[in-house]
């Protein structure tokens, strides 16, 4: 009966498609064959003696002076002990492994990433209540639709417009958490074409229940057809657009833009998007340099040919800059994400 209830369900994460995802059902198997070696053996014996000691036996044995058996205590103590053991090890082996700000060393098992690759950039805006999707590299954007072609690495950054969201796409790695006003990194890789679904793993109100986006694996020549009709039947995706996009829509559908606003993901991390609204990165400087002059000190510079701070006269606050007025080829939080890039470089 079981079985037959069961039998239009997809067990998608056992049924990987990417080696991230793959490497995480492989550990999921491992834990739990693990804890069945303790568990199966306990209920067995549980029967057993259940059995053996039942009242209408008259084979049982008793012994009223039994009170301590170190053979059975070595094996009560080491096998829990044992599994826990190697439970560690793995749990910090593969953490360290699985490491979503980690560059990936591989495509699948076997397949090493071939010299001179570069991954494709992917950043992820989760939003009220659907999924954006910007290729900065290649200029487009899509709403509810994530393309990637197989065996070719791919670096998400993530960010949310006001809620804190899950990105979640089974099939290709684990959940990564997508939070206003920050930036979290996922490298992943798809190894078969195919459709698929992701969504969010955090409740987030009345359309949370359609907040899904299609996850598509295509090959190579089939991401440069889908990029080229993307462009030529799109919208672009400016400003304006996006403000609009940003308004709560339930059941949203797949959307295609042929052009992105230079910068604007950055600008989504530091809550201004829209036009006119201070950084929140030149919020927080400008308060910095408030805070110094406040308590006395002159802010210092980098100005001396050794590299050694040296005072200088405090300026005035400057007023935040407006987002329009940035240059659009330079990152906004460039300096707030150096420690993920060295982190990333280190790993």
């Amino acid at each position: 009966m079981l079985p037959m209830l069961l039998g239009g369900c997809d067990m998608v994460v056992m049924n990987p498609t990417g080696d991230i995802a793959m490497q995480q059902r492989n550990l999921i198997l491992l834990s739990l064959g693990l804890m069945l070696l303790i568990i199966v053996p306990v209920i067995a014996l549980t029967v057993a003696f259940a059995w053996k000691y039942r009242r209408g036996n008259p084979n049982k044995d008793y012994d009223p002076e039994f009170h301590h058996s170190t053979t059975l205590e070595l094996v009560i103590w080491a096998c829990p002990l044992a599994i826990i053991t190697i439970l560690g090890a793995v749990t910090w082996a593969s953490t360290h492994q699985l490491d979503p700000f980690r560059p990936l060393e591989r495509i699948a098992p076997g397949k090493p990433i071939p010299a001179g690759t570069k991954p494709l950039n992917v950043q992820v805006v989760a939003m009220d209540w659907k999924w954006l999707f910007i290729y900065p590299d290649l200029g487009v954007a899509t709403v509810n639709e994530l393309a990637l072609p197989v065996d070719v690495p791919v670096r998400f950054s993530i960010t949310s417009t006001d809620q804190f969201n899950t990105f979640s796409a089974p099939t290709l790695a684990g959940m990564i958490y997508a939070m206003p006003t920050m930036r979290s990194e996922l490298n992943a890789v798809l190894n078969k074409t195919g459709d698929s679904w992701g969504y969010s793993g955090n409740y987030t109100g009345a359309g949370y229940s359609d907040m899904r986006f299609k996850l598509r694996g295509v090959t190579k020549a089939g991401f440069d057809s889908w990029i080229a009709e993307a462009k030529a039947k799109g919208t672009p995706l400016s400003t304006e657009t996006y403000v609009a996009l940003t308004k709560p829509t339930t059941k949203a559908p797949v959307v295609r833009y042929s052009s992105v606003q230079a910068g604007l993901f950055d600008r989504i991390v530091n809550a201004c998007a829209a036009p006119g609204k201070p950084c929140m990165i030149d919020v927080m400087r400008r308060d910095m340099l408030a805070g110094k002059m406040h308590m006395g000190e002159r802010p210092a510079t980098c100005d001396d040919k050794d590299g050694k701070l040296a005072p200088k006269a405090a300026p005035k606050a400057a007023k935040a800059e407006p987002a329009a007025a940035r240059d659009p080829k330079v990152s906004a939080t460039d300096t707030l994400l150096l420690p993920g890039a060295v982190r990333a470089e280190r790993a």
